[in-house]
């Protein structure tokens, strides 16, 4: 560990007794059972452990990206994108995405890991119109994986069409929930409040920004959900005029929240100091930099 981060060896020594000294107990229905020695993983919750966890899967993801393996961009391997313990592996072919599965299996065997193949899945992405009707299957310790057309990946939905109407609807459903429990817990507060409440709860649009391939209906349906969002916690009538409704409240209407969202992601992908996105910011035909030029050139509705 010392080798890969500027960690004092003190502070190592200090982690190390922590770590191999842990007592964990069960409690159920009152009653605890007994105690016994936690022997791998991290501490749920902890502020350190983030940053442990990764120390630890580092080795993986280095061994992934030097096989040149895998989907590449301009010369860069892009075979592997990893937030702690989920992974997603891109390959162009099967017998690719199998050789990733099983370097993935060894690291784990040497680290005492060992990945549930009940919880991993594989997808095929359409090419257009084309589509794969005889799949070879991809197995992980000799069990077939589950082939799925959509999974939800850090809260997003990825589908095999790349459409993201689905996550679209996601948000929609998200969003009058939200709505909802404001209109009925702060029904009675000022409308200074409610601006706030709003502002905080209804205008977050998660993963906005990543949205290129959708219909309008889709689309306007989540706007839609915005505006009658506004009406419904404001208590005004269901067809006053929505730009008034935002203009009096100082409240951003929705192209406005999504063109922010997009400017916003737009420039933390550019500062970043990550290959990958240093890679796919350098892309001028990039769907989502059009999709973002787009939304910032276009006359707003």
């Amino acid at each position: 560990m010392k080798e890969e981060t500027n960690i004092s060896g003190e502070v190592i020594s200090i982690m190390r007794y922590w770590y191999s000294r842990q007592k964990n107990n069960v409690k159920w229905a009152g009653a605890h059972s007994e105690v016994y020695g936690l022997e791998c993983g991290v501490r749920q919750g902890g502020l350190s452990s983030p940053r442990l966890f990764s120390l630890y899967m580092n080795r993986l993801i280095e061994e992934l990206s030097n096989t040149s393996v895998g989907c590449s961009v301009d010369g860069v391997c892009i075979n592997n994108i990893s937030y702690a313990d989920d992974m997603v592996l891109l390959s162009p072919s099967i017998s690719a995405l199998q050789k990733m599965l099983h370097i993935c299996e060894s690291y784990a065997e040497v680290h005492g890991l060992k990945y549930n193949a009940d919880k991993s899945e594989f997808m095929v992405f359409k090419a257009g119109t084309k589509t794969y009707l005889d799949v070879p299957p991809v197995r992980l310790y000799g069990a077939p994986l589950k082939q799925v057309q959509q999974f939800k990946y850090l809260g997003h939905w990825v589908t095999d069409d790349l459409s993201d109407n689905l996550d679209i609807e996601r948000e929609r459903r998200a969003l009058a929930v939200r709505c909802n429990m404001l209109a009925r817990r702060f029904a009675r507060c000022t409308d200074k409040v409610k601006v706030t409440l709003f502002r905080a709860y209804c205008q977050s649009f998660y993963t906005c920004s990543l949205w290129v391939r959708h219909t309008q209906r889709a689309y306007g349906a989540l706007r839609v959900q915005y505006n009658d969002a506004c009406r419904v916690l404001f208590g005004l009538p269901r067809h006053c005029s929505a730009s008034t409704m935002f203009a009096e409240r100082q409240i951003d209407g929705f192209h406005a929240v999504i063109r922010k969202r997009a400017a916003s992601m737009m420039r933390r992908v550019r500062g970043s100091t990550n290959t990958i996105l240093q890679t796919l910011a350098e892309r001028w035909d990039s769907p989502i930099l059009r999709r973002w030029i787009q939304l910032h050139t276009a006359v707003g509705k």
